[in-house]
C-alpha cells in the first residue's frame, strides 16, 4: 500500500514508542511511589515540557537547514547511549532522573522537528490522511499493551529495567531510519542572525494567518487546562487516592490506546475527510467524558472506580482523534516542505507556551482542593472556552486549509 521508505520510517517510529511507552508509566509510578506528591510529579512535567519549549523554534531551523534522516538518527542513538549511561552509573535518585528528564527534552525537540519535516515527504499527498491514520494505529496497538506491560516490568523489575529498555528501542529505531532514502540539500547556518530570522519566519507563518492564529489561541487554552488533568491528576488519582496497582494505572492508559486506534480505524476506514465535519462535535463528547471524572473520588462511585475509568478514558481517547488527526493531515499539506519543520516548530512552541503554568498550578493546588473540585473547574472553563470559538469561529477553524493553501500560493 505505502512505499519502503514509509514502512520503514513507520517501524523505526513504533520500536522507539514500544520502549518509551513503557518508561512513561514507570517514571511517575516511581516518582509518586519516592514522594507521594503531587507538586514533585508537576516538576517532573515542567522538567520535560520547558526546555522542549525554549530549543523547539532553534530545532525547526536545524530541521529545515540540515538533513532531516540523520538528524533523526544521531538523535535515537544519543538518546540511547545517554539511558544506558543512567544505568551504569545508577542514576536514579529525583534529581539525576530531573536533569535527565530535561536533556531528554531537548533532544525530543530536535528530533521532533526532523520527523515533522521529513514524514509528509515520505508519502503521496493523495495518501497522506491514510499514512498518518496507519502510524498512529501501529502507535496506539503498541500502546494497548505497552502500559500494562510496563506496570509489569515496574513492579518486577524497577524502573531500572525499564530504561534498559527504552535505551534498546532507541537503538532499534535508529537502524531502521538509517534505510529510509531521503535526500535533502542541507544550508549551513552562516550567522545567528540567519538563526534569527529562520525563527522568526516559522512565527510569521501562523501571524499572516488568521484561521491559524484563532486555531493557536484555542489550542493555548485547552492544553493549558486540560493537560494536567492526563499528565498530573489522573496518576495522582489512580496511585495515591485510589491506591491502584502499577497495572491497574497502566491498563487504564492502555484504555484510552483502544479508544484513540477505534478513532484512527474509523477516519481511514469509513470517515475520511469527512471527519472535519465531526471536529467540535468529537471536542465538546471528549470535554463530557472528562467531567464525569469529578465523581470517580466519591465514596459510592469507588467500588466501581476502576472499570468507570477505564470506559471514561477509552471514550475520550476516540473522541481526541477525531479531533485531532484531520486537523494536523491539513496543516501537513497546506506547509510548504522548505518552511514545515519551522512552522510545526512554532505550532507547537505557541500551544505549549501556557502548559507548564498550568502544571505548575495543579500540582499544588492537589494537595490542599479536593479532586472533583479541581477536575469540574478545568474542565468547565475548557467547555466555556470551546462554546465561545464554536459560536464567533467554526467556520474560520473548518476552513484552515483552504486558507493556508492559498497563503502559500
Amino acid at each position: 500500500m505505502f512505499n519502503k521508505n514509509f514502512w520503514l520510517y513507520a517501524v523505526g517510529r513504533w520500536i522507539s514508542q514500544a520502549g518509551w511507552v513503557i518508561q512513561d508509566i514507570a517514571v511517575p509510578l516511581y516518582v509518586l511511589d519516592k514522594t507521594g506528591s503531587g507538586t514533585i510529579m508537576s516538576i517532573f512535567i515542567i522538567a520535560e515540557l520547558i526546555p522542549r519549549l525554549l530549543v523547539n523554534p532553534i530545532a525547526g531551523v536545524i530541521g529545515d537547514r540540515y538533513n532531516r534522516k540523520n538528524l533523526m538518527v544521531w538523535l535515537d542513538i544519543a538518546r540511547g547511549v545517554l539511558l544506558f549511561g543512567v544505568i551504569a552509573f545508577n542514576l536514579l535518585d529525583i534529581q539525576s532522573l530531573l536533569a535527565v528528564q530535561v536533556v531528554m527534552s531537548i533532544m525530543g525537540a530536535f528530533f521532533s522537528a526532523g520527523i515533522s519535516g521529513m514524514f509528509p515527504d515520505l508519502v503521496k499527498r493523495e495518501e497522506l490522511a491514510q499514512a498518518n491514520s496507519t502510524l498512529q494505529s501501529g502507535g496506539q496497538i503498541i500502546r494497548i499493551a505497552g502500559p500494562i506491560l510496563g506496570g509489569v516490568i515496574y513492579a518486577f523489575g524497577g524502573l531500572k529495567l525499564a530504561i534498559l529498555i527504552n535505551a534498546v528501542s532507541f537503538f532499534g529505531s535508529g537502524l531502521f531510519e538509517m534505510l529510509i532514502e531521503y535526500k535533502w540539500e542541507s544550508r549551513k547556518i552562516s550567522s545567528l542572525n540567519e538563526v534569527w530570522e529562520d525563527m522568526l519566519e516559522g512565527f510569521k507563518f501562523i501571524k499572516d494567518s488568521k484561521s491559524l492564529l484563532v486555531l493557536v489561541s484555542l489550542a493555548i487554552a485547552l492544553n493549558t487546562l486540560l493537560n494536567p488533568i492526563f499528565a498530573v491528576i489522573l496518576p495522582y488519582v489512580s496511585r495515591v487516592i485510589l491506591g491502584f496497582s502499577s497495572v491497574q494505572f497502566g491498563s487504564i492508559q492502555t484504555a484510552t490506546t483502544i479508544g484513540a486506534l477505534a478513532g484512527n480505524v474509523l477516519i481511514a476506514g469509513k470517515l475520511k475527510e469527512s471527519s472535519e465535519n465531526l471536529l467540535f462535535k468529537a471536542l465538546f463528547a471528549q470535554l463530557i467524558c472528562l467531567l464525569l471524572l469529578s465523581v470517580i473520588v466519591h465514596p459510592l462511585i469507588r467500588p466501581v472506580a476502576y472499570p468507570a475509568l477505564l470506559g471514561i478514558f477509552m471514550m475520550g481517547g476516540f473522541f481526541n482523534i477525531l479531533v485531532n488527526v484531520p486537523l494536523i493531515t491539513k496543516l501537513q499539506k497546506s506547509v510548504p516542505n522548505e518552511v514545515r519543520a519551522r512552522f510545526f516548530s512554532a505550532f507547537e512552541t505557541a500551544i505549549m507556551a501556557t502548559t507548564p503554568l498550568g502544571m505548575a498550578v495543579v500540582g499544588p493546588l492537589l494537595d490542599i482542593i479536593e479532586v472533583s473540585t479541581l477536575v469540574i473547574t478545568l474542565v468547565t472553563l475548557s467547555l466555556l472556552a470551546s462554546i465561545y470559538y464554536y459560536i464567533n469561529f467554526k467556520e474560520t477553524i473548518m476552513n484552515i486549509g483552504a486558507e493556508v493553501g492559498e497563503m502559500i500560493g
